[in-house]
């Protein structure tokens, strides 16, 4: 329907999209590098942006983000990593830029944005839509229909003209993939964000996915939040978002199973519309719920969990294991019905076609042990890797710069951070290979290890920077295929 519009570009060619785990290979993901928008987060504004901190942007970029692209390409698309390397285009890292390296597998959301906007309805709509959701003047941003695709794609990202002039805000949090969506089989999961700030994220998106041809194939595949009409008819200073759900707080992670959290960003609420939409186009035999603490410190179920192998998983202690309580403590735990709990609560819901059964998790463990065995049909025996070695405090520092947020290359190849060095240690207590990112592409670079000959091995990512941003490379990462299981 739309190929016609994009003969005389170079766009990114149409492709399978699929996700059944989240560990087997990866074969194709939407990432966005640092924009300059990230440079422009000052501290009166840095909360109110979902940013604990401000980072320094040349730093991310250069020393740290493009390690991440670089391994990305090596891994996925191994053909672009001589345009990275030439001396020629020293620009081909940004996406705005001629000299841009353009994968097929590792997927830039500007790239794919500003393809998009070729189209000139959609141009048109989406700058009207821009303008009605940043409450800015309609008629002053209808004269960026002047800017060709990229410089616009670039302005609707980072906020910023041409002279470096702020029009509306930035969107920092967009370098977070992972909550744009979530693919569920041939399916794709639209989220919804708890936050104003992440409001703009969500409807370039949307534009992208409904708009883009690589995106046709699923058109009428795509599933949305709604609200409800109990919402219509709450009285204006009683609104708020209801119905909200976050990419890291969805996991498609086995065939046929969705994990979904209940956290400070998602809601119980969209939770269970997900699921009955999901059984109703019978896409799924299996939910299972996870609450966790709503708390900044975890914010998404990805933050204290993610899987490495079919039995390995990494996880905050604090978390997965059900706390032993003596008998005393537990009769006064009863007295305390009316103190809200931080306990992490799991619930299971299984379709069979016609009925919906339930079931109880006494713990994480317990739950992941079971996707394990009887999910994955795993024929080892179930490992758990804690944040920090479960030794205190690391634990609970590590898990803040994302020891638990880990992103699988292929299974047993992890992506993390060089900050977490008990967490590491934990990793080689249990047989894993430890290297830092540079000297794996050195190796690379040099003919002496090839990608596909990495196993067991967990690739630690220079992180001074990103870590700032309170995300890790599962946050900064969109897969929309992995090979089936």
């Amino acid at each position: 329907m739309l190929k016609g519009q994009f003969e005389n570009h170079q766009q990114i060619n149409m492709s399978h999209i699929y996700s059944d785990s989240e560990v087997n290979s990866l074969r194709r993901l939407i990432i966005h590098s640092p924009d300059s928008g990230l440079g422009k987060v000052v501290p009166s504004k840095a909360q109110d942006w979902l940013f604990e901190d401000i980072i320094h942007l040349e730093t991310m970029r250069n020393k740290e983000y493009d390690v991440y692209l670089k391994l990305l390409l090596y891994f996925l698309d191994p053909e672009k990593i001589d345009i990275l390397n030439s001396t020629e285009n020293r620009n081909a890292y940004k996406p705005n830029s001629p000299a841009y390296f353009k994968s097929d597998k590792v997927i830039e959301f500007e790239q794919i944005l500003a393809e998009v906007l070729e189209i000139p309805t959609v141009k048109t709509t989406l700058i009207a839509a821009v303008a009605a959701i940043e409450e800015c003047s309609y008629k002053e941003m209808l004269s960026f229909l002047d800017l060709n695709s990229k410089e616009l794609a670039t302005l609707l990202i980072t906020g910023l003209t041409k002279d470096n002039t702020m029009y509306f805000p930035p969107i920092p949090n967009l370098i977070f993939t992972r909550d744009i969506g979530i693919v569920v089989h041939d399916h794709l999961l639209l989220n919804k964000p708890a936050k104003d700030a992440r409001t703009r994220e969500s409807l370039l998106a949307k534009y992208v996915f409904f708009n883009h041809p690589y995106f046709e194939s699923i058109r009428s595949k795509i599933i949305e939040i709604e609200e409800d009409e109990e919402h219509l008819l709450l009285p204006e200073d009683k609104k708020r978002r209801v119905e909200t759900l976050e990419g890291g707080d969805v996991m498609m992670i086995a065939p046929g199973h969705l994990l979904i959290g209940i956290s400070e960003r998602t809601s119980l609420e969209a939770a269970k519309q997900v699921m009955e939409k999901l059984f109703e186009k019978k896409i799924l035999s299996k939910v299972t719920l996870i609450k966790i603490p709503s708390k900044r410190d975890y914010m998404h179920i990805d933050t204290v969990f993610t899987q490495i192998k079919k039995n390995v998983w990494v996880l905050l202690a604090s978390v997965g294991k059900k706390k032993k309580v003596s008998v005393l403590e537990g009769a006064f735990n009863e007295l305390k019905t009316n103190i809200e709990t931080d306990a992490v609560t799991v619930k299971q819901f299984v379709f069979d076609g016609k009925n919906t059964l339930t079931k109880d998790f006494e713990d994480l463990e317990d739950l992941l042990t079971d996707i394990s065995v009887n999910d994955l049909k795993s024929k080892e025996a179930v490992k758990f890797i804690y944040s920090g070695n479960d030794e205190f405090p690391y634990g609970a520092r590590e898990q803040w710069t994302d020891s638990c947020n880990l992103l699988v290359l292929k299974e047993g190849v992890a992506i993390g951070y060089d900050r977490n060095d008990k967490t590491s240690i934990a990793f080689q207590n249990a047989g894993f290979t430890v290297i830092k990112a540079i000297d794996l592409i050195s190796g690379f670079e040099n003919k002496t290890i090839n990608a596909s000959d990495v196993e067991n091995t967990i690739i630690l990512l220079p992180s001074a920077e990103l870590s700032r941003a309170r995300g890790g490379s599962h946050c900064m990462s969109m897969p929309i295929e992995r090979l089936k299981i």
